[in-house]
């Protein structure tokens, strides 16, 4: 397995550099308006996947009542679980580009 963490490079192993990194990263605006997006994700995701609940327990209703699919409780569920996939990449540092409603779009109902 290789490793693809970048290296650390010999000015930051000698003398008092140690800890700039660290309080350049602590103050910078970036950092905090990355966690505080990783805030409100996470609280999206939570909504989600309670919405997710009811559209998991409306298709199986209607499949035993019915005998068939709902392809638009179908679409809901995918465009559901691309969501939150879209925030999860977003929270594990995968991606820069926010989910919606912080930046991109609602994500299509279609399997990709």
């Amino acid at each position: 397995m290789s490793n693809d963490n970048p290296t650390v490079g010999d000015e930051f192993l000698e003398g008092d550099d140690k800890t700039r990194p660290f309080e350049e990263n602590l103050k910078s605006r970036g950092t905090w308006m990355r966690l505080l997006f990783m805030v409100i994700c996470a609280i999206l995701i939570s909504i989600a996947s309670f919405v997710g609940g009811f559209v998991v327990v409306f298709g199986f209703l209607w499949v035993l009542f019915t005998g068939e699919v709902n392809r638009q409780v179908q679409q809901v569920g995918q465009s559901i679980a691309t969501y939150i996939y879209e925030n999860i990449r977003y929270l594990t540092f995968n991606t820069e580009d926010r989910p919606f409603p912080l930046g991109n779009d609602w994500p299509s109902g279609s399997a990709e």
